[in-house]
């Protein structure tokens, strides 16, 4: 969201330094302009891609950083007709775009190339606030948002709000592919690599559309966890099993965010099926040719989802009673909460701050 350069009065937890952990600062934000919303955050979801941000993973360099791109919130003002004082809502991964070229006309903004992520962007001259122009947006890790209209979503009543941040980034990001692949579809078998909160997310969606589920993990140590949801969890490290799953699967949704060998995965796939990468991992991936001649497997990405695409995720979610797995946490749990998601020691549940815990950490000052 928009950030006043060296601006105060909005408690934040940022990264104030590349590869350093969270730490409690103040951000400056404009005031509302046309069509804009003022949030107060009452929760942030943490994502594995905040730490990627944050660490400098993906080059980008713009500090101090606020992450949080699983917002949900409660309207203090509004400059715009769809959205009123008091009323609830969520943010996600994105907070402008252009919003008159073919891409946003079709609804798939993610991919305008004027797209401004919710942070770690610098904020575009023409978007009403010349004030934070070419400063980097910061996110929900904050008290405070202020958002253009189009990228602000009304909360079903079904869903309770500390459950709303997650689905605007992990639910709009496995729903999208399933949507394209499994959504409508009979009979469908599909598999999913990894089992973290992106791999839950997937598997409860799938399920909920009629699809056959099996996780493909490294270990079997959370059969449990895929057994109650309906799922069968088996280790993509067993070559045996790997070999007898030949041409299996209609669709793989792949959700692990470090590098990772799929070549052998690839393989489980049926004839024209689908693997769809979800984690953005920076090294290219090692697949055959002959792979891809002999089975005619289609290989592609999906980045989170369009706006019309996150309104439809929502209503899906309500009214299938897909909850993510979330465990709400205190702010001052957040920093070690960030370097067990810099260690790899992720869990299937994604970890929500209580935004209203924030204020409690101002006893002790910022370095940033």
């Amino acid at each position: 969201m928009a950030t006043v350069p060296n601006g105060k009065g909005i408690k934040a937890l940022a990264v104030c330094k590349e590869g350093e952990s969270l730490k409690p600062t103040e951000i400056g934000r404009p005031g509302p302009g046309p069509n804009d919303v003022r949030i107060k955050v009452l929760y942030c979801g943490m994502c594995h891609s905040d730490v990627h941000a944050t660490n400098g993973d993906w080059g980008i360099d713009l500090y101090p950083m606020a992450p949080g791109h699983e917002i949900a919130g409660i309207v203090i003002s509004s400059n715009s007709s769809k959205f009123t004082e008091g009323q609830k809502v969520g943010v996600g991964c994105m907070v402008e775009s252009c919003k008159s070229c073919d891409l946003c006309s079709d609804g798939l903004e993610q991919h305008c190339p004027g797209m401004i992520q919710t942070y770690s962007s610098k904020f575009p001259k023409d978007a009403d606030h010349d004030d934070c122009a070419d400063y980097q947006t910061n996110g929900g890790y904050s008290e405070e948002i202020v958002v253009h209209e189009h990228f602000v979503f009304s909360v079903p009543e079904e869903i309770g709000m500390e459950y709303i941040g997650p689905l605007m980034c992990a639910g709009i990001t496995t729903y999208s592919p399933l949507a394209r692949f499994v959504k409508g579809k009979e009979d469908q078998k599909i598999a999913i690599v990894g089992f973290g909160g992106l791999g839950m997310m997937t598997a409860k969606l799938a399920k909920a559309m009629g699809a056959e589920v099996t996780i493909l993990s490294r270990g079997l140590g959370k059969a449990e966890q895929a057994e109650a949801i309906g799922a069968e969890l088996l280790s993509h490290e067993d070559e045996d099993k790997m070999g007898s799953l030949g041409r299996t699967f209609h669709t793989i949704i792949d959700t692990v965010s470090s590098f990772h060998e799929v070549a052998h995965i690839l393989n489980t796939l049926k004839v024209d099926g689908n693997y769809c990468f979800l984690g953005a991992v920076a090294q290219p991936y090692p697949i055959s040719a002959f792979q891809l001649l002999f089975n005619r497997y289609n290989i592609s990405g999906s980045l989170i989802g369009g706006v019309p695409e996150t309104s439809e995720m929502l209503k899906f979610c309500a009214e299938h009673s897909i909850l993510p797995d979330i465990k709400v946490i205190h702010a001052n749990q957040a920093a070690s909460i960030y370097v067990e998601m810099q260690e790899g020691r992720g869990q299937a549940l994604r970890h929500v701050i209580d935004m209203s815990t924030l204020p409690e950490l101002f006893g002790v000052k910022c370095t940033c």
